[in-house]
């Protein structure tokens, strides 16, 4: 299905024609629909499949064509993490590009003035906030923001939000909400807490399920059966290629993390560290120094494991072997993404070796079992029944939870201008251009935000 065929403003449509968005993803096919008619939705589906703007069309549909109370919060999308929250943003800017849509995001992690701006932009309401649980928590507590008159609510990545310990707060902010709202809920999976909280926050859903359970096929997966002691000497064969660049190595803990890029540092490699520790400043360095091609490798946590959008990942190394299959996909689908091809490898020590060969099993994969390179030494026995009684050094026990790939949330990297009234970011185009036809637009629009696009 083609976006021009469903029932979106051409406000919308110029946008996506702009951004050369023609066909619609599986998720947005089916969920568009639905949520045009005011519907609450469960949708089910791996980060990757396009659900961005399989929510974030038909909330501007609703804010262009509806009449909203003045000075309302009017929609509230709530995401897990703070990059996640800036990705939606600027998905937000793109979409609503020759709208007059006022956004802001609010997330941990800012300086005082940021705060301020927060403060304004709630206060005297904004079409869309987009936030995380525990910082909307604060205003909450703080008297900076009254949900009663919101008509929208949005929970994204629900089960990831599980798995970071938010659904108490996420259940405490739906009660500032009022009963009476259009509701939509983002899940990769589907497990019991999930299910019971999305019986008491929506009525009457229309449900969607997008089943996205493997890595994509165009991710070459290899795995080296290895000591632990042998996993940096492996590092230093594979970055001898001078030509391998866009890598990003996911580590366990973040100590793992600080030192394997200070010892890559020793050996003279343009790698940089990204962990929790960092502030948003120091996490927006990271990003921008590695899509600026000014570093060539970042060392990560899980921290960059989801709802990251770069296009042009070459390689990923798993340094530690993750704790569930889903996060082995998330990880490992930060490459190969746009159509590309691109490789992941693992390094599995024994302690490993059991939970990697029930990573393969939810997968159906056996992943390719590599030589070591030479000088190494030899390498250990792959046998994982072996090692089930193996505490894994990275996690514990294993979680076969489900597993997926995600997919780049369909943006633009448009500059936002800013509301007076809010401080918020704003998407509204200078003069009259949003008021133009599309058909004389689309030359002297299009190029610009193509150009923009990740």
């Amino acid at each position: 299905m083609y976006f021009s065929e469903l029932n979106l403003e051409d406000n919308i449509l110029d946008a996506l024609d702009a951004m050369r968005f023609e066909k619609c993803t599986p998720i947005q096919e089916r969920a568009i629909p639905p949520l045009l008619e005011g519907k609450d939705i469960i949708g089910v589906a791996q980060t990757g499949t396009g659900k961005t703007a399989a929510y974030l069309l038909p909330i501007l549909n609703r804010l262009a064509t509806e009449q909203f109370p003045p000075k309302a919060i009017n929609c509230v999308i709530m995401v897990p993490t703070r990059e996640l929250a800036q990705q939606i943003d600027q998905s937000l800017e793109a979409f609503s590009y020759f709208m007059p849509i006022s956004g802001v995001s609010v997330y941990g992690g800012n300086d005082g003035v940021r705060y301020e701006q927060e403060i304004r932009a709630l206060k005297l309401g904004a079409d869309i906030i987009i936030a995380t649980p525990g910082r909307l928590i604060s205003h909450i507590k703080l008297g900076n923001v009254n949900l009663s008159q919101t008509s929208i609510f949005v929970l994204d990545e629900a089960d990831r939000m599980l798995d970071m310990g938010f659904i108490d707060d996420v259940k405490s902010i739906v009660k500032q909400l009022p009963e009476k709202r259009q509701t939509m809920l983002f899940s990769a999976t589907m497990p019991d807490e999930i299910q019971s909280l999305a019986k008491s926050i929506l009525h009457d859903p229309v449900s969607v399920e997008i089943a996205i359970a493997k890595p994509a096929s165009h991710i070459d997966q290899s795995a080296y059966i290895c000591f632990e002691k042998q996993k940096l000497g492996i590092l230093r064969h594979l970055f001898s290629d001078p030509d391998l660049k866009r890598v990003i190595i996911f580590s366990s803990s973040k100590v793992k993390v600080r030192n394997l890029a200070a010892a890559l540092s020793q050996r003279h490699l343009n790698v940089m560290a990204m962990h929790s520790d960092l502030n948003q400043k120091q996490r927006d360095e990271v990003m921008r120094a590695f899509k600026n091609g000014k570093i060539d490798i970042i060392v990560s946590t899980d921290l960059l494991s989801r709802g990251i959008d770069i296009d042009d990942i070459e390689m990923v190394i798993n340094y530690d072997v993750p704790r569930t299959a889903d996060d082995y996909v998330h990880r490992i689908g930060r490459t190969a993404r746009a159509n590309k091809y691109g490789k992941a490898i693992t390094l599995v020590s024994p302690d490993e070796q059991f939970y990697f060969h029930r990573i393969e099993r939810v997968i159906e994969k056996e992943v390719r079992k590599d030589p070591l390179p030479e000088g190494l030494g030899d390498a250990p026995a792959y046998e994982p029944e072996a090692h089930r009684n193996s505490r894994s050094k990275n996690g514990g026990r294993f979680d076969k939870r489900s597993q997926g790939t995600d997919y780049r949330g369909q943006k633009s990297r448009r500059p936002a201008t800013n509301n007076k009234k809010t401080g918020a970011k704003d998407s509204r185009p200078k003069g009259n251009k949003h008021r133009h036809s599309r058909q004389n637009r689309r030359h002297d629009s299009s190029a610009d935000l193509a150009k923009k696009q990740e």
